[in-house]
Order: C-alpha cells, then structure tokens, then sequence
C-alpha cells in the first residue's frame, strides 16, 4: 500500500535526538545491522540501538579501527565488508545469512562524499558505487535473513536536490563533478527505498529513506578546508559556523526513527526529514522536501533495473 508522502505530526523535530527517539522502547532480542557503525552518524545509531538493548553487527572497512571504537560495547560486534568491493559484499551476507539469524533493522548509513574521481570495481564511479551499488547489493544478498519483517533504513540527504540520475551517463565518464556525482547517489538512496518497498512489503519488510541533516562528521574529508570556509560550514580555525547544522546524536535520531518507531507500522517507501515524512516538492524548488525527481516511482524502477544489471544481483527476480 503506498505511503503518502506527507508529513504525519510525528511529535519529534528537527533537535531531537536518537536516545529521544528511542525513549521507552526496549529492543532486547532485536538485530540491527548497521554499515558504517563505528563513525558519525552510524556510531550514533550505533550506541543509541545498543543503549536500547539491540543486538548490532557492524560491518565495517576499517575492521581494526571499528573494533577499537566499538569496544566495551557488548551485544555489538564487527564484520569486514568493503561496500566498493561486490565480493566483500558477498561474502559478508553469505556468511550473516549462514548463521540464521534474521535481520530486523538493515541502517544503510556508510557512504562518500565529494571525493576526487575514483573508478571502483568494473570502472563505476566509486560515489554512485559505494552510496548506491554496494547497498543495492548488500540488501539483495541479506534478502533472506530480511523477509518475515524487517525495516531497511538507506540515508540519503538534502544533497539529492543537486542532481537527479544522469540516465545517459550514470558513470560519469563524460565530465565528472564531484558534487553532482554525490547529488546523483543520493537521488538513487531514495529511488532505491521506494523500489525496495514496493517489492518487499508482501513479505514484510518495509523501506525508507531520508535525510539526517547538516552534520559536521568524517563524511567531509574530502572537502577541502577552503571550500568548507566558502560553503559556510566553518570559520577559518575549523570552527562549525552553521547554525543549521545537528550535532552528530540529532543527526541519527531520523533513521533511529525509521527503523524502529510504531508510528511508522504499515508505512513505508517514503522520504523522512527532521523525524517526520517529508513533503514532495518541485525538483527546482528551495528548502526542505524530497524533489520530484526522487520519488518518482518510474525512474525508481527504472534504477531497480540498471542496478541488477550491473551488480548482477536482484532478489526479486
């Protein structure tokens, strides 16, 4: 059934926080997976689901600096997968599909931002093939520890408004700009959800999207000091100067939210922004909203199908 892409008073708001959010639940006996668990927002979500008494396996890269970030948290523990890697991805859900346990919550929170061009796997733009393929392919792969009932949380950002699927180049390779290649991935953040959720709601399992908001966080490494000077981000010592921006535990409380809130029972497939459903605005429009352009069930298709393509992989097939 499809959701409208309304808001609907959930009560929280742009500060709230994931432990606000999670205020009263008690999640013993729940699995979370979580990529990109040990830094940022995902270590936020991280110790916000373990706090709540979630079981949360974080996959991670970096397998040394997750497990020394992550230590004296028990219920949490580390696996490798590289999202740039379709083998790493494989065999990481081979092996969590293997141990038969279900997935309850699946929190797509690891991604690039900005980087310099880079060519992953068969020659993909490694934004649009970490933010997107890697997570296409992980939840596929994860398909049968998903079905039964589970929510499939992928974080994309206000950062959709700055470009829509490039349909005749989605690789870039005809001139590559770093931020419409990050504009590009995260349009296909949301494209993919809606998809998802259309596919998967008859076994149960429910998707979303949304945009956690400005967040000063390791997703701006690649973003050099000057330009975040003359984006307004920082002042000349590196000093946060946006006041609209969250700090890292506001940042988590959206996708907390989308995985775990009863509001959300029976509802999926939309767009979340500041602990709400978003509306839809004009792709040319200012402020907050999801754009046309990433949610249009069509081009959310049409993406299904360029993924399983490339990847190789579709559950659903």
């Amino acid at each position: 059934m499809t959701t409208p892409q309304q808001p609907i008073g959930s009560g929280f708001g742009r500060d709230t926080t994931a432990q606000e959010v999670l205020h009263g639940q008690d999640l013993p006996g729940r699995l979370a997976v979580v990529t990109g668990g040990y830094s940022g927002l995902g270590l936020e979500t991280t110790r916000a689901l373990h706090a709540a008494g979630a079981h949360v396996v974080v996959p991670a890269r970096r397998v040394d600096s997750a497990t020394e970030t992550l230590s004296g948290l028990d219920r949490v523990e580390v696996a490798e997968l590289d999202l740039g890697d379709q083998d790493s991805i494989r065999r990481f859900a081979e092996e969590l599909v293997a141990s038969g346990r279900h997935v309850d919550m699946l929190i797509d929170s690891a991604g690039i931002m900005a980087c310099p061009e880079t060519r992953i796997g068969p020659g993909w733009e490694a934004q649009l093939g970490t933010n997107h393929l890697g997570h296409y392919a992980l939840v596929n792969r994860l398909w049968p520890a998903l079905r039964g009932g589970a929510r499939v949380i992928s974080v994309s950002s206000a950062g959709h408004r700055r470009s829509g699927i490039r349909w005749e180049d989605p690789q870039l390779e005809t001139g590559y700009d770093k931020w419409v290649a990050y504009g590009q991935s995260k349009t296909a953040n949301a494209l993919f959800a809606l998809h998802l959720d259309r596919l998967a709601e008859g076994d149960g399992v429910r998707a979303f999207s949304l945009h956690p908001g400005g967040i000063m966080t390791p997703l701006q490494r690649h973003v050099p000091h000057e330009e975040q000077v003359r984006l307004g981000w920082v002042d000349e010592d590196g000093r946060p100067v946006n006041a609209a921006f969250k700090t890292p535990q506001q940042g988590a409380a959206t996708q907390v939210w989308a995985a775990t809130s009863p509001q959300l029972d029976g509802r999926g497939g939309v767009y979340l922004e500041d602990v709400d459903i978003a509306r839809v605005v004009p792709s040319d429009a200012d402020g907050p909203g999801v754009r046309e352009h990433a949610a249009d069930p069509e081009q959310a298709a049409r993406l299904w199908e360029l993924s399983a393509r490339l990847t190789g992989v579709d559950a659903f097939a």
